[in-house]
């Protein structure tokens, strides 16, 4: 397992390396100019002059694109153009929140999509498998900002059952509750992409001749969906979450903006609104890194759950 995990990582670094390219090249396309923004509209030709050097802006692409590398590499994201704090700082401060969305979201996503998906498949064309394919459907067509407002609207402007604002009030119970629609809102999401994988996978397994032998030998209904079945689905399954982990990155953006919670969305869209280079392409390298890191441990996980699955 070992030499397969050092494979994984020797294969992962061409593509960090392709994805800090494309950061660097990205975050240099935003229309506008760091010095005149950090300098304000009135000042000098000189001074901008001044602080682009010391931004090394002034140098050319490809100096700063060594540059980048060399000090992403060692380990320094840099200071932040607009606050003159780390940027190692400023993603510490706001990234437990995103955590905590994320991680939750994901536990609702599971905890309804599995079920719901296996009962969908064993009830194959009842009336639970077609309403469990509708709801998945209208969970896939609404974007994660539209179903977002739709909740706001909905249950905390004229239900008033959760806060406008998420994040506020200082006791646990207050942010729980703030914590509720952003996390309800991503959940859904995923728990519709997860229920039609779940459904599609149990089909498959269930048509297979060992399944037919399990059940003439008299294996109880329990046993031979969730021991013999269920257990040879979950390829597919982790293999969607794994991917829509990055899917849930960006929808965790627009969730944090609608519902006005701290995180990585609104340290990415102040970055932007600054014109501050450094933050944005250190939140990205975050986000690159975490992606990364989770379809690792994807193909990890493949082997935990089939034995059929070698690390080799």
């Amino acid at each position: 397992m070992i030499g397969y995990l050092l494979k994984r990582l020797a294969l992962a670094i061409p593509t960090l390396l392709i994805m800090l390219t494309a950061i660097f090249v990205l975050v240099r396309l935003v229309p506008g100019d760091a010095a005149s923004v950090i300098l304000g509209d009135q000042a000098t030709a000189e001074a901008l002059a001044a602080l682009r050097a010391k931004l090394g802006l002034d140098q050319p692409v490809s100096v700063q694109y060594l540059t980048f590398l060399g000090h992403v590499l060692s380990g320094d994201l840099g200071q932040s153009l607009s606050s003159g704090r780390s940027v190692i700082h400023e993603v510490v401060v706001v990234l437990p929140s995103t955590i905590e969305l994320t991680v939750i979201a994901i536990a609702i996503g599971l905890a309804a999509g599995l079920p719901l998906g296996v009962a969908a498949a064993i009830g194959q064309n009842g009336w639970l498998d077609t309403l469990s394919r509708i709801a998945s459907l209208v969970g896939l067509s609404f974007p994660a900002f539209v179903s977002g407002i739709l909740m706001l609207i909905v249950f905390a402007i004229q239900l008033g059952w959760f806060p406008v604002l998420g994040g506020i009030g200082t006791g646990f119970a207050d942010q729980m509750r703030a914590l509720v629609l952003p996390a309800l809102n991503l959940g859904i999401i995923m728990m519709a992409y997860v229920m039609r994988v779940t459904r599609s996978a149990m089909l498959g397994v269930l048509s297979e001749d060992y399944i037919r032998t399990a059940r003439a030998k008299g294996v109880g209904p329990i046993r031979l969906v969730w021991r013999h079945a269920f257990r040879n689905s979950l390829i597919p399954i982790i293999t969607v979450v794994g991917l829509y982990f990055g899917t849930l990155i960006g929808n965790s953006v627009l969730t944090e903006i609608i519902f006005n919670r701290p995180g990585l969305g609104k340290l990415i869209i102040s970055a932007l609104n600054a014109r501050d280079y450094t933050l944005l392409q250190g939140v990205m390298i975050i986000f690159a890194v975490c992606v990364i890191v989770v379809n690792t441990l994807t193909d990890l996980a493949y082997g935990l759950v089939d034995p059929r699955v070698k690390f080799s």
